[in-house]
Order: C-alpha cells, then sequence, then structure tokens
C-alpha cells in the first residue's frame, strides 16, 4: 500500500448531515470521490438530491433521509436507513449546524436551545447511534469552529457555546470509544469558509478579520473537505481525541 492508497475509502459507508448545502454537499462529494458510498441527511429534504447526484457522478451509491439531528429518533432513522442500504457505517461526518449572532440579553432561551440542540446535542445523538454500529476502524468527524477557541467580534454566545462544548464532547468520546470499540473521534475547527451562515454577516465583516487570518483570505471549501477525507481515512490512524484547525493561521494571531 502507498502512502496515497492510506487516503482511499473505497468500499466504505460514510454518513454526513447537513449535506443539504455548503460545506456539507463539499464533504459529500470529496468522500465519494475517496471511494465512500454516502449517506445524505438534512432537514431541507428537497435539497439533498442535487447532493445525492453529486455523489452518484462520482460512482459512488447514495440515498438521502430527512433529518432533524436536534430528534434523536430522526439519528437513528438515518443510521438504519444507511445500514438497510449499505450494510454498514464506517464514517460520521458531524456536519449539521445552525449560527445566530444576537446579542446575550436579548437572546431568548428558546434560541439559545435551538442552536445547541442542532450543534451539540444533535452531534451527540448522531454519534450515539453511529457507534451502536460502528466496527473497529470507524471514524466520527465533529465539524466545530474556531469560535470554540476565541471571539471574531459578533454576538453568538449561543454558537461559540455549542462549539466550545463539541471539542469537549470530541475528546470525552474519544477517550470512550478509540481504546475499548476502536472507533477513532476528532473534531475538525474551520476558520473564515464561504457558507450559508457567512452569507449573513454584516457588509465589511469578514474583510475586518482579514488582519488576523495569516493566509490572508477566507478558505476554499475543497481545504476542508480535505482534511475531512483524512480524518475519515486510514491516513489518520494514529488520530484520535484531536482538534484539527483548518483555518489559515487565524487562532495564532
Amino acid at each position: 500500500m502507498t502512502i496515497l492508497d492510506t487516503f482511499r475509502l473505497d468500499g466504505r459507508t460514510a454518513i454526513v448531515t447537513g449535506a443539504s448545502s455548503g460545506l456539507g454537499v463539499a464533504f459529500a462529494q470529496a468522500l465519494a470521490e475517496a471511494g465512500a458510498d454516502v449517506a445524505l441527511g438534512a432537514r431541507r429534504a428537497e435539497r439533498l438530491e442535487s447532493t445525492r447526484e453529486l455523489v452518484q457522478a462520482a460512482g459512488r451509491r447514495a440515498i438521502a433521509v430527512r433529518t432533524d439531528v436536534s430528534v434523536p429518533e430522526d439519528c437513528e432513522t438515518l443510521v438504519q436507513e444507511a445500514m438497510d442500504a449499505f450494510g454498514k457505517v464506517d464514517i460520521l461526518v458531524n456536519n449539521a449546524g445552525v449560527g445566530t449572532a444576537r446579542p446575550a440579553l436579548k437572546e431568548t432561551p428558546d434560541e439559545f436551545r435551538s442552536v445547541v440542540d442542532i450543534n451539540l446535542s444533535g452531534c451527540y445523538w448522531m454519534a450515539q447511534a453511529c457507534a451502536r454500529v460502528m466496527a473497529p476502524g470507524s471514524s466520527i468527524i465533529n465539524i466545530s469552529s474556531v469560535l470554540g477557541f476565541t471571539t471574531l467580534g459578533l454576538p453568538q454566545a449561543a454558537y461559540s457555546a455549542s462549539k466550545a462544548g463539541l471539542i469537549g464532547l470530541t475528546r470525552d468520546l474519544a477517550q470512550q470509544w478509540t481504546s475499548r470499540k476502536g472507533i477513532r473521534v476528532n473534531a475538525l475547527v474551520p476558520g473564515l469558509f464561504a457558507s450559508e451562515m457567512s452569507d449573513q454577516y454584516p457588509a465589511g465583516y469578514i474583510e475586518s478579520q482579514m488582519p488576523r487570518i495569516l493566509a490572508g483570505r477566507v478558505g476554499e471549501a475543497g481545504e476542508l473537505a480535505a482534511a475531512v477525507v483524512f480524518l475519515a481515512s486510514d491516513a489518520s490512524g494514529y488520530v484520535t481525541g484531536t482538534s484539527l484547525a483548518v483555518d489559515g493561521g487565524l487562532l495564532t494571531t
């Protein structure tokens, strides 16, 4: 086996949540290009069809399942649908997430809870459901954020708390499952990438953050997708419990 072979995902099955748009689409396509069949989950089921077509265009099989990750039963259904279609689950990319920019004195309990329910609790329910069926050698990848470590000038208490919590969840699940079940659990920590959330930023906001980014630009979806493939594959077989920043150097400043 060559070093490039260790990045291949032939014969494996991946689940990607939040696969109806943005980075989730890029993750699903990259996993398929690396050889994996993909089960796609998102609340906006009608938008999953185009992602399914991208996976199939890469020569892999795909299913699309409407999934609200804040509902544990939906998570279990997505995993069962993947098992029924492909016979196993080897990779989970916990990508579903929402963001808000509400001042802390104005954010309501329901608004705060809704963010945490999807961004943190939803990742937990998905990880639970997958870990019950995953074999040794499987990989769980939680998509966190630099806001789990720092602030970026917007009022994002709920989002930041959920993403910081996801980093802690990643460490603990790795401690519980890597030695006992052979399941690696890692987090990706993206910096500024074009997404539906970034489309909602105030005019000039991204430009204002450029002095903090050593690379001098926002990230491209393919750069983060490449890191997902790395953490999903045997190339990262000795990596677990870590949070990998893909942020153009933002956290170093």
